[in-house]
Formats: C-alpha cells, structure tokens, sequence
C-alpha cells in the first residue's frame, strides 16, 4: 500500500501517526532551539519538549525498540500505548505539558503543543469512530509492529 493509498483510507489513525512523526521533528527542533534561552522556565519546557520527541519516536516506529538499546521499564511503558483512546491520552498529557510552558512566556513552544493537540485529536477520533489503529506500512507498521508486540 502506498502512502497515497494509506492517507485515502480515512482512518484517522494514519493521520495521526504521520502528524505524530511531524510533531517528534517539531519537538526535537523546538526543543533544541530553546535550550538557548535566559528564562529557566522555558530552557525546563523546551528540555520536556526534547523527551517528548524521543518518546513519540519510539511510540510512531516500533521497529526502534528492537534496534536501540532501552531499558526493559521504557519497553514496557511503550509497548502500553497501543489502541488509539492510549495514545490520545500520551499526545494529551504531552500537549498540556507544552501548553503549560506559557506559564513562563509565549515562545515558539506554542507551535509544539498545537500540533500535540492535533495528533491527540486524530487518534481521539480514531477511537471515537470505532477504527482500529492500522499502523503506516512506510514506518514498519503491519507485520513488523506484529512482531515485536
């Protein structure tokens, strides 16, 4: 199936891992980018926000937990957030956490927690519509997530 394909098949899942490999790139700029600011607030958000892209990256490609070397704790933890209703509760979680950071000033950080916002909606829809989750076959979904569940 191509990715032309995937996106015509109007499962909201696929929409949300591909804005969930958008996010992670955002992520880890944004939280790069911020790292180099004066206000201790947003260089602590900016660093929550540098995690958050290493997560969604181990969360959107499972391949990755057989290659890296992670410990048995975070496997556990990733291989949790399976079913569309669990990860719009992690892109929820790190949405707020990034909405939050406006606490210590508007920064480009914004941008990651919209777009958090957006990939928790898809996959809440995903959930609310009865679809189950089809991962993209672009980043190793079908019988490679199989396996390694």
């Amino acid at each position: 199936m191509t990715l032309k394909e995937e996106f015509a098949t109007r499962n909201f899942s696929i929409y949300g891992q591909w804005l969930g490999i958008l996010t992670m790139i955002l992520c880890f700029a944004l939280g790069i980018a911020n790292l180099f600011t004066f206000t201790v607030l947003i260089i602590i958000f900016s660093a929550l926000c540098l995690f958050s892209s290493f997560v969604i990256l181990f969360i959107e490609v499972p391949l990755l937990l057989r290659i890296c070397p992670t410990s048995p704790k975070f496997d556990t933890f990733i291989r949790k957030i399976t079913t569309n209703y669990m990860r719009a509760a992690t892109y929820g979680v790190m949405a707020v956490v990034q909405w939050l950071s406006l606490l210590g000033r508007a920064s480009s950080l914004i941008a990651a927690a919209v777009f958090l916002s957006f990939t928790a909606l898809c996959y809440l829809l995903a959930g609310i519509k009865g679809q189950a989750f089809v991962g993209s076959k672009t980043l190793g979904g079908a019988g490679v997530a199989q396996m390694i569940v």
